[in-house]
Parts: structure tokens; C-alpha cells; sequence
């Protein structure tokens, strides 16, 4: 594995030696993937990442994918990059599986800033490919000195981050927005493990909540600020999402 990008294998063969159909692969706009974070071999809701493989793999075409294939897959990329910790994702096209392995990563639990922006992705549950404009609003998020973009639908209807779920604190209850958006593999983990109700939230009732996180598979971290509504940082709220998360067991891969 090279510094300037990741090591990655299609259909278990490195892709230096894929062939060119196998590279080509790669180009195709239309598919899916799960992101993980690897540690000692293990990674923490594996089950959760092999259903949401399986069910997008139905879904876009109209095939199984074996959750034991994937994991042998995952297990020889990781061997050849000799890593027992890293970040790995798990591509799936028509005609191909693809690998990649790169450094581990873990979200800081530094208060973040969020842009609010007037977009909900397509296909909100599937975590496919050609996410354009998500790449577009995290860019205009940042030139705007924001950490990410929110994603917003018509009314002001809150739905998650471009790469994260965001969820509020009420004084009682975790509010998770309902609105079209993927659910995440740490927000599936997280959801049952605290007291969560689900209401539709707007960007009008943000002063009426007390604090915000946002989450993905990198980690959680408290949210500061969405456009100018400013956040406490609730530290009996992120002890307890921390304790929530750190009980989650890892799973062999």
C-alpha cells in the first residue's frame, strides 16, 4: 500500500493486476458500499454492514451477496496490506466486489459546526455511489468555515449530514430526525443503546433543543453550532453516547 491512496483488490486480486473489465469496474457510477473501522481484526457491527450489503445488492440487482464471501474478502485484503487496524470499505457493482484498505481513522470528539444546506440525497437508504452533490455542499460547508454540510429537505425538514446522521437532545429523549436518510452503521448501533424517539425536526425548532452529536463510521462528536443556533456541549450526554458506543462488541471478521 502506497501513502497516496488506498490498497485495493477487485474480486480478490490487487487491482494492479486486475485485468482491464475488472478496472473498469471502478468507473461505474451505479453501485453501493459500507464503510468500517478495523481494529485487531475485528469490526463492531458486522452484521449490521453485511445486511446493508445483502439488501442494496437485492435491491440494485436483483442478487444475493454472501456475507461469508465478503468477510473472506475483507480478511485477504487486509492480510496483504499486513494491517490488523485500519479503515476499509466493501464496493459493490453488477459484475464486482472491490476492497479497499486504508489507515484507521476515529472521528475527534471535537464540537463541530454544521452548514445547513436545501438538499436530501436520492435513494436516501442505500449507500451508493455518485454522491455528487454531497461532495459539492461539504465544500461549499467548509469555504464557509463549517466542519459539514446538513442536509435539508422542502420547510426546512433536517434529514442527516453529507457524510454523517445528526441526532438532538431534548432533556429526556436522543431525537432522530424522520426523514428520508440513510441509517448509518453507529446510528443502528447507537439508537437501542440510548433513549431515542424519532420525530420529524426543522431547522425552526433547533433552539428548542439543548445539544446535537453527529456520528459515522469513524466515531461520534458533539455539534456546537448549525448556522448561527449555538449548542452547549452536553458532557453527561456525550459520557453516556460514549458508554453507549464503547459497549457496542466487535465482531471477527
Amino acid at each position: 500500500m502506497t501513502p497516496t491512496g488506498p490498497y485495493i483488490e477487485i474480486d480478490g486480486r490487487p487491482a494492479t493486476e486486475a485485468d482491464p473489465a475488472g478496472l473498469s469496474v471502478l468507473q461505474s457510477g451505479y453501485g453501493h458500499f459500507t464503510a468500517m473501522q478495523v481494529r485487531e481484526g475485528r469490526v463492531r457491527g458486522l452484521a449490521l454492514h453485511l445486511e446493508r450489503l445483502d439488501g442494496a445488492t437485492r435491491e440494485l440487482f436483483e442478487r444475493e451477496l454472501d456475507g461469508d464471501r465478503v468477510r473472506a474478502l475483507v480478511r485477504q485484503a487486509l492480510a496483504a496490506t499486513g494491517r490488523r487496524d485500519a479503515s476499509v470499505r466493501v464496493y459493490v457493482y453488477e459484475t464486482a466486489v472491490a476492497v479497499t484498505v486504508r489507515d484507521p481513522q476515529t472521528m475527534a470528539e471535537t464540537p463541530r459546526s454544521l452548514m445547513s444546506v436545501p438538499y436530501q440525497r436520492p435513494v436516501a437508504h442505500i449507500k451508493h455511489l455518485g454522491g455528487f452533490a454531497q461532495g459539492y455542499y461539504r465544500e461549499a460547508a467548509a469555504r464557509a468555515g463549517f466542519d459539514e454540510a446538513l442536509l435539508t429537505g422542502p420547510g426546512g425538514v433536517i434529514s442527516e449530514g453529507a457524510i454523517t446522521n445528526v441526532a438532538f437532545w431534548d432533556g429526556a429523549s436522543v431525537v432522530w430526525p424522520d426523514a428520508p436518510a440513510l441509517r448509518g452503521i453507529t446510528m443502528a448501533l447507537l439508537e437501542p443503546r440510548l433513549p431515542s424517539v424519532r420525530r420529524e425536526v426543522r431547522l425552526a425548532d433547533l433552539p428548542s433543543y439543548e445539544a446535537a452529536f453527529h456520528m459515522n463510521s469513524q466515531g461520534f462528536a458533539p455539534v456546537r453550532r448549525i448556522d448561527s443556533t449555538e449548542f452547549a456541549v452536553e458532557e453527561s450526554l456525550m459520557k453516556r453516547v460514549r458508554e453507549a458506543f464503547e459497549g457496542v462488541p466487535w465482531d471477527a471478521i
